[in-house]
């Protein structure tokens, strides 16, 4: 194995999407200025690229989102998607909300700011005209107690790890270097600036670095020794104490089908879809009442993971311990992933949609997909420098979708403040400039 260079101008801890993309965008920036090359960067990854939630994220790709600041942020990251489809693996297929009477105003008011920056969607209001709609598109549609449809006639979906190879590819292409297997055990600093980073393989000596780490976050900011516990300002003024990460596992699975399974009228593959609604959700198989209280679910045929895979509601997991190391993707980790009231919920909420589901539930299988996020006291992501030199891009799982977020990095490296990134920075919670919250039953919503 050869060793580690001694130092990098750069180094980015992560070859995920936020460092890949931080990586490659950061090469352009040196090469359009005139002051320096990709050789200037280094990723860092102590297994490979795409090997965390990168490599097995649904792959979901929206504008969807109730805060003012995440939707124009997402807006940035659907035209880096568009901006080489075949590289990333990108689907614009769209993206559909649906929705619950006591979720219509939010989503009536995703459209209206939508509009206003001038990302394209359709908005369907009232039973009736959204049954009308998607019965139009889907003939055995039956889910109850719809208000409120919000399509999105951009956006789609990519395939995960595909999508990374490319986009390492346009790093490498430039001049990175991405160096796996090297797991980063500290940061040495003087004066409170990183001065480099310590690793298994040795150290770099840097003058910036870049953590963009997952749902390993949590270990990098100890080792920038920052605060694990965050006072967070109300907007009524009040303050209170919140642990800076908390873990959910994201569930997700496959239903064994044909993708084309699950297709249009017209015979053209459907936008992903997102359903939530307070309608009573029954078990396709016996009857039994698994819910009556607000749920949700997104599914969309997938050639990538060959079948018709989506997911439903995270679930809190237990924090770890300061003193253990997060491996939130180690050889145990599917059977936090997966479960059987996952997949009870799951197939009973495709059938309670789609006729054409009904009794498939013995074709539902685990699929390398789902995994731990690491949520911030929010649930919405930090991007700021912390120690002088360290840029850390928390995403609070909102990650994959997010490909724009490295090039407005790479930028602020580069000396050019973001205005995009600027609602997201630390000094938010004790600001007290928190992000509005909507009515879903998904926390990062």
């Amino acid at each position: 194995m050869a060793s580690l260079p001694q130092s990098a101008r750069f180094v980015v801890v992560g070859a995920g999407v936020h460092g890949l993309s931080t990586a490659w965008h950061l090469a352009r920036e040196l090469e359009a200025r005139g002051s320096g090359s990709g050789e200037d960067v280094i990723v860092l990854d102590k297994t490979g690229i795409g090997a965390g939630p990168s490599g097995i994220a649904c792959g979901v790709i929206r504008n969807n989102y109730f805060q003012p600041a995440m939707r124009e942020l997402m807006a940035h990251s659907v035209s880096v998607w568009e901006s080489d489809p075949e590289a990333f693996h990108y689907h614009p297929v769209g993206y559909m909300q649906i929705a619950p009477e006591v979720m219509a105003a939010d989503v009536a008011q995703i459209h209206r700011e939508q509009r206003a920056i001038g990302y394209t969607s359709v908005l369907i209001e009232g039973e009736d005209d959204c049954r009308t709609y998607m019965e139009h598109m889907f003939h055995d549609w039956r889910a109850g107690n719809i208000a409120a449809v919000l399509h999105e006639t951009k956006g789609g979906y990519a395939e995960n790890l595909p999508s990374m190879i490319g986009l390492a590819g346009k790093a490498e292409a430039m001049g990175v270097r991405i160096l796996s297997p090297a797991w980063v055990t500290g940061f040495r600093t003087d004066g409170g600036a990183v001065t480099a980073v310590e690793t298994d393989r040795g150290d770099v000596a840097c003058e910036q670095v870049v953590v963009a780490a997952g749902p390993w976050v949590r270990d990098l900011w100890h080792m920038l020794d920052l605060p694990g516990t965050v006072t967070v300002r109300g907007r009524d003024g009040s303050a209170y104490d919140r642990p800076m990460w908390t873990y959910w596992c994201l569930v997700e699975g496959t239903l064994g089908v044909e993708p084309s399974y699950l297709t249009t009228n017209d015979g053209e593959m459907p936008p992903v879809i997102h359903v939530d609604t307070d309608a009573p959700l029954y078990d396709d198989i016996d009857g039994s009442l698994i819910t009556d209280r607000l749920w949700g679910i997104y599914y969309k045929p997938d050639f990538n993971f060959g079948g018709v895979q989506g997911g439903a509601m995270p679930w809190e997991v237990k924090q770890p311990a300061d003193d253990v190391a997060v491996d939130p993707y180690g050889p145990k980790s599917e059977e936090f992933v997966v479960g059987e009231e996952f997949e009870r919920m799951w197939t009973s909420a495709l059938a309670h949609c789609h006729k054409r589901f009904e009794g498939k539930r013995q074709l539902f299988h685990k699929a390398p997909s789902g995994g731990i996020g690491a949520f911030t006291p929010d649930s919405f992501p930090v991007f700021d420098v912390f120690r002088d030199n360290a840029f850390v891009v928390a995403d609070s799982n909102h990650g994959y979708k997010m490909i724009g977020v490295g090039a407005l990095v790479a930028k602020e490296l580069m000396g050019e403040p973001q205005a995009l990134l600027e609602p997201f920075r630390f000094s938010r919670y004790a600001e007290g400039r928190l992000h509005p919250v909507s009515h879903s039953p998904f926390p990062w919503s």
